[in-house]
């Protein structure tokens, strides 16, 4: 090839990598805002989880129903709190009902936690606004631990 063929060859390609960069941005960015919120989503789930496991091992600590609930609820806020996890909407079900049963027995408490996370910020068109995050934790109650 001569010469001027190759500069003739050269110029043909002129403002293609204008049109590749327009074309290829934004789905670029498409796919990073989609990683920003998988990371997101995976960081609250593993936050609730860590929560559910902080209510259930505080409730189970305690002597009495009433304080047990009490614990988790507090266990779960510092959790969360300390995460950073914000949740529009929560709940929190402890289930003291193992503090029933006899002292020798086997029991358990669990504690189920729903929070809906906000995705809205993201900015991505077709993300839905929220996810709702659920986790449960079992935790075992001292068999041979008065209870009240």
């Amino acid at each position: 090839m001569t010469r001027g063929g190759l500069c003739r060859l050269l110029r043909r390609d002129r403002g293609s990598y204008a049109l590749e960069t327009a074309v290829l941005a934004p789905a670029l960015i498409a796919i990073l805002l989609l990683m920003v919120a998988f990371g997101r989503v995976t960081d609250a789930e593993g936050a609730v989880d860590s929560a559910a496991h902080a209510a259930a091992r505080a409730a189970s600590l305690e002597r009495d129903a009433s304080t047990a609930q009490t614990e988790a609820q507090n266990a779960v806020t510092r959790s969360l709190d300390g995460d950073g996890i914000t949740c529009q909407t929560s709940n929190v079900a402890i289930d003291t009902s193992g503090y029933a049963t006899d002292v020798g027995e086997a029991a358990t408490v669990t504690a189920t936690i729903s929070c809906t996370s906000h995705l809205s910020d993201i900015g991505l068109p077709g993300l839905p606004g929220a996810k709702t995050l659920t986790a449960s934790w079992t935790s075992p109650i001292d068999t041979y631990r008065a209870r009240q």
